[in-house]
């Protein structure tokens, strides 16, 4: 599989990583079978999993992925780098955002104990809080890495001005806002091109689109056509797609079986040339 830096001085990286957010919510496999499709992703070469706090059922599960993950990798993570995020909460299954720094702060110390580690190698900011201001919520994280609990920093569904505004604060190595054939906003608001101006990675979350998306790609007859031709699933292509648009893109689509695993994970191996990329865009 191909590699990537991870941000302008980051650490090199599988170009495809792996989501891990669909082996902890609802509709989760059994950890024997989470585990098997880790250790899938790992036996295809992919060296770098997204994971989060909230990514569970409610508040009483917090901390479920990081904690299978940290078990999938005993004896097999030392060149794995594992991402995780802060600023959500569960309260009874919900989804809300708590950006104050006390929160950040103690969900970061969860998180280490959660991940068994000494210090999270990349952080990142799951979401801004409309309540609180950005820059206490970046500084915060900023914090934690001064004090060596984590050694980069990252955001998720940031715009323009606030990774310009985080930037200020501290370095930046990666963003991570929803990017799929049915949303290509970061290539319209500018996101994807102030990553390319910063050296910054971009994370592209939900690359299929959720699980409906996923289910609809192969409803595309167009591209379905095109990745037949190349010999393979529109999924992969639509990988291959994300990683030929920009050299910071790694996209980290979610699994929960082996068999979706490997299909993404030979992506890395793709390369689409510049008409292959236009003609795969025509069919969205």
């Amino acid at each position: 599989m191909q590699e990537r830096k991870l941000g302008k001085d980051g650490p090199l990286v599988s170009v495809v990583g792996l989501g891990g957010m669909y082996m902890s919510i609802q509709g989760r496999p059994d950890e024997a079978q989470a585990i098997r499709t880790i250790h899938a992703a790992l036996d295809a070469g992919m060296r770098f999993i997204d994971t989060a706090d909230v990514y569970c059922l409610d508040h009483r599960d917090i901390g479920h992925n990081e904690r299978l993950i940290a078990k999938a990798l005993k004896g097999r993570g030392e060149s794995v780098l594992v991402a995780t995020k802060g600023g959500l909460v569960r309260p009874s299954g919900d989804w809300r955002r708590d950006g104050r720094p006390e929160h950040l702060a103690a969900a970061c110390e969860a998180s280490l104990k959660a991940l068994e580690v000494e210090k999270i190698a990349l952080y990142q900011l799951h979401a801004p809080d409309v309540n609180v201001p950005f820059a206490e919520s970046v500084g915060a994280i900023a914090r934690l890495r001064e004090a060596g609990k984590v050694q980069r920093v990252g955001l998720s569904n940031v715009s323009v001005a606030q990774i310009e505004e985080a930037l200020r604060i501290v370095p930046i190595t990666s963003v991570q806002n929803r990017w799929n054939p049915q949303d290509r906003s970061p290539e319209k608001n500018g996101v994807l091109a102030a990553c390319e101006k910063h050296g910054i990675a971009f994370l592209p979350y939900s690359p299929f689109g959720g699980a409906s998306g996923a289910r609809s790609l192969g409803s595309m007859k167009a591209l379905a056509a095109l990745a037949e031709k190349q010999g393979m699933s529109s999924h992969r292509l639509v990988l291959a797609w994300m990683i030929a648009k920009s050299p910071v893109v790694i996209p980290i689509p979610g699994a929960r079986r082996e068999e979706s695993v490997r299909d993404s994970a030979a992506a890395g191996d793709v390369s689409l040339s510049n008409s292959d990329v236009a003609a795969i865009e025509a069919t969205f």
